[in-house]
């Protein structure tokens, strides 16, 4: 507040801006995570059966190597803040999400993969409300404070 009673624009992040920052570097933090255990079964370090790419049914070839080429881009989006990390995101959580909730018969029952996305969805979704009507504020009393 100042003399006027008019609030001045704050000039850094606010608290909803800088926690959301760190959401976005945890999830980036995932993505590369995923994406090295996507390259581990491609190259053959995991164990199991069928878990190198030679030996891999054909429909497990075509999704761990597109997640795993993805998520890593993801990663790399999501902490860099850039615009096309959470479209990455989308598109490697959407491709997860119908591997093991649409084809639980050729890639297994992951349901709690499928919930993890959809909260991070709905977590990203709302600290995109949070900003948008901060944004919506602040500015409300930048036009206020012209008026004077």
């Amino acid at each position: 507040m100042t003399e006027d009673g008019l609030e001045t624009p704050r000039l850094g992040p606010t608290l909803v801006d800088s926690a959301f920052v760190w959401f976005l570097r945890i999830v980036a933090a995932f993505c590369l995570v995923f994406g090295i255990l996507y390259w581990v079964r491609l190259v053959g370090f995991y164990d199991g059966l069928q878990w190198r790419f030679d030996t891999m049914p054909v429909h497990w070839q075509v999704a761990a190597v597109s997640l795993a080429v993805l998520f890593p881009f993801a990663g790399i989006g999501l902490w860099m803040m850039a615009s096309w990390g959470p479209v990455i995101w989308f598109l490697c959580a959407a491709i997860e999400a119908a591997m093991y909730a649409g084809f639980p018969e050729l890639f297994g029952h992951k349901s709690a993969l499928v919930v993890a996305h959809v909260l991070v969805a709905a977590l990203y979704i709302a600290f995109r409300v949070a900003i948008h009507f901060e944004r919506r504020k602040e500015q409300a009393l930048t036009q206020d404070s012209r008026r004077y």
